[in-house]
């Protein structure tokens, strides 16, 4: 029989176990704490006694006993009394009794009992879990306070040539501060011309969008009534001296539009040598250059045309039609 596993597991329970004919371990609740010197942390706990003043039996340890052991509670209480009894001699003797998780038990010069608590055992259940730790100083505050003693110590002298730089300051302050504000102005100011200049171009843009899809819904929309099928003699497609300005050549597939000339120019080269009679139709009402793929003058050829190179080439391409 350990006598110590059974009074170790009922002090997780209750705040005093009685060991008849011997004396009580007690605990205690203890709040988390700090150790400032060796910065280590404490977590909430129980803080063990001993008091061998109460010695007389409560019934809690010897009933928990019988149950656990299954025997008769008069036998267990026997067990128990006899355990106390080789503990007390023991002690007389000069020895130290040692409980296992609990602590060390003696006697001292005037043979009364000390008691030394084990902490290796967190009897309080909340804490489960949780265990000391050592943290790290935070020197900085120790730094600050060096900084200060030494200027305590060694005062701060400024010369002439130091006060001058040092009322100089402020002006550099406010000049600062004009800089920054001239800065965020040229900023705010550059940034209102982008979106100025951006608002502009998505106009023409749409405009642009809104003046093809008229040109388109204007051809497409021709009834035979008012656009009567004529048997004319086609000139053909591929002809070095084209004109798309001719008078003739009134229905024009469009390529682009583009705000600088240099950029129309190019595109031209580009459908140029991809066998396109591409050419400089001028601009339009908003300044931008138009580029065609091709000119007709039969309505239904420029359609075809159109309808393939949507297919093959760009759905964007548009006919514009000039009376």
């Amino acid at each position: 029989m350990v006598l110590e596993h059974y009074i170790s597991e009922l002090l997780y329970r209750y705040n005093c176990v009685v060991v008849p004919e011997f004396g009580a371990f007690l605990t205690q609740r203890k709040s988390a704490g700090l150790h400032k010197t060796s910065n280590t942390f404490y977590p909430p706990s129980k803080t063990l006694s001993f008091n061998n003043q109460l010695t007389s039996n409560d019934g809690l340890l010897v009933s928990y006993m019988a149950n656990a052991e299954n025997v008769s509670y008069e036998a267990m209480l026997k067990k128990v009394t006899e355990t106390a009894n080789e503990w007390k001699a023991s002690l007389l003797q000069g020895n130290r009794i040692t409980l296992e998780n609990i602590g060390v038990i003696w006697l001292n010069s005037e043979q009364k009992m000390q008691f030394q608590p084990s902490d290796k055992i967190n009897y309080l259940t909340s804490s489960f879990g949780l265990s000391t730790f050592v943290a790290a100083p935070v020197t900085r505050e120790v730094l600050k306070e060096e900084v200060q003693e030494l200027e305590e110590r060694i005062p701060f002298i400024i010369t002439p040539e130091q006060r001058e730089t040092v009322s100089f300051r402020p002006y550099l302050k406010y000049a600062a501060i004009f800089l920054l504000a001239l800065s965020v102005g040229f900023t705010g100011y550059r940034t209102f011309n982008e979106m100025k200049y951006n608002k502009q171009v998505a106009f023409e843009e749409a405009q642009v969008q809104v003046s093809k899809t008229i040109q388109e819904a204007t051809f497409f929309d021709t009834s035979p009534l008012e656009l009567p099928v004529l048997e004319l003699e086609a000139e053909s497609v591929i002809n070095p001296s084209f004109d798309p300005k001719s008078p003739e050549k009134t229905h024009h597939i469009i390529a682009g539009a583009f705000r600088f000339e240099k950029n129309a120019q190019r595109k031209i080269r580009q459908l140029k040598r991809r066998g396109y009679n591409a050419a400089y139709l001028g601009t339009n009402d908003f300044g931008l250059h138009i580029v065609t793929y091709e000119s007709f003058k039969n309505p239904q050829e420029a359609l075809n045309h159109l309808q393939q190179i949507r297919r093959t080439q760009s759905k964007d391409a548009w006919l514009k039609s000039v009376k």
